[in-house]
């Protein structure tokens, strides 16, 4: 394909497109996204997916154990990161001078009722993806070449003020340096910028991105089911408050963190830390709280280290998860991928998936692990305090 009709179709048509210039770091962010979607979907993902994190002690206990739930939530998820991307080139395909690259959002709604062969759609877009990332990979050199000849100039500024005030020939032989040094810089940011996004046109990049949505459209139904139906089961949307909705999953990850490092010390635990999570725990904990410690009781003959050993049972899966969704941040942005000095794309190490987070965690599930947890915690003080108090 190569511009949109009105009529919804796509037909070659040779216009002059839209250079992207100083977009181009705004266009390799988007690509990005579509990289990490894309990894995100292949087989090798997909499969550890479906045979590591989806029978995870964390997402069954605390999500669902209702493995076609878990495909539809992880399914919902993957369209929500694909309508990002897609929404960005939207606005890409807006600043097109060809008008019939604008409004690609009237298309998209379209993808719903296409049956395009997914074979020709993924060789498609696995051969599109690949010649943008290697441009991805040359903005990326020219972004960092940009900044040092920003210093090169700024240097070279500094060097022609000190020369104003002084006669020294040395002086003048460092300005020629510099002088030397910044021409040769501008020349290598010329041609990096004629060897990525830079000098490329909206049109060409938009283009290859449609493509690409067509087929991540397609993958997902194929890995995941399709949205028909209905995106989630009722027992998810209405019997059940899922965290991330109710805007807690951050408040509660952080409740069991805290209890985490209680547990993790060796000794005395300090009174203010026992306040701090007291006064941070979920109000219907805090509220059940008095009656289960007055109900519940454990062998005086367990030890530190045994209450520690049964209360690790639910850390071990629980705190990762709580961890999880402390540091998840989304999108790796193109400046931070530059930095990394790395051609890795997708989700990596402090990056989890949504699904491994608190985000579509059980609020009243969760609200018992943590109940449960400081009741032990309780009991562990206790037995802690216990040689002070017989003296």
């Amino acid at each position: 394909m190569t511009t949109l009709t009105p009529d919804g179709g796509f037909t070659s048509r040779a216009t002059k497109g839209t250079q992207i210039s100083i977009l181009a770091f705004e266009v390799a962010n988007t690509v990005l996204k579509g990289a990490s979607v894309m990894q995100s979907l292949s087989e090798d993902s997909v499969t550890y997916f479906k045979q590591v994190v989806l029978p995870s002690e964390g997402v069954q206990n605390l999500i669902s154990s209702d493995m076609g739930e878990l495909m539809r939530i992880v399914a919902s998820d993957k369209r929500e990161e694909l309508r990002i991307f897609s929404q960005e080139i939207v606005r890409f395909g807006n600043r097109c001078k060809n008008a019939q690259w604008h409004n690609l959002d009237r298309y998209f709604v379209k993808l719903e009722s296409e049956n395009v062969p997914q074979k020709q759609l993924k060789e498609t877009a696995t051969v599109e993806m690949q010649k943008l990332m290697t441009l991805v990979q040359r903005t990326t050199d020219l972004y960092h070449e940009l900044h040092a000849l920003d210093r090169f100039e700024q240097d070279y500024r500094c060097q022609q003020k000190g020369n104003e005030t002084s006669n020294k020939v040395e002086k003048g032989d460092n300005v020629q340096v510099l002088r030397l040094e910044l021409k040769t810089q501008r020349g290598y940011v010329k041609s990096l910028k004629k060897r990525s996004l830079w000098s490329k046109t909206l049109e060409d990049v938009v283009e290859k991105l449609v493509d690409i949505v067509q087929y991540l459209h397609a993958e997902i139904n194929i890995s995941f089911g399709t949205s028909d139906g209905g995106e989630l089961s009722s027992e998810s949307t209405v019997e059940s408050l899922r965290l991330g909705p109710a805007g807690l999953a951050l408040h509660y990850a952080n409740t069991i963190i805290q209890i985490y490092g209680i547990v993790s010390r060796s000794g005395y635990v300090p009174a203010n830390s026992r306040d701090a999570l007291y006064q941070g725990l979920p109000p219907r904990v805090r509220l059940a709280l008095p009656n289960r410690l007055r109900t519940s009781s454990i062998p005086r003959e367990l030890t530190i280290d045994q209450i520690r050993s049964m209360m690790e049972k639910t850390l071990k899966w629980l705190v990762p998860m709580a961890i999880n969704t402390t540091c998840a941040r989304g999108f790796l942005r193109f400046s931070e991928w530059a930095k990394s000095g790395t051609e890795r794309v997708g989700r990596g190490p402090g990056r989890p998936d949504v699904i491994e987070t608190l985000y579509h965690a059980d609020k009243t599930r969760t609200e018992a692990y943590i109940l449960e947890l400081v009741v032990w915690l309780h009991h562990l003080v206790s037995q802690s305090n216990r040689p002070a108090n017989v003296k």
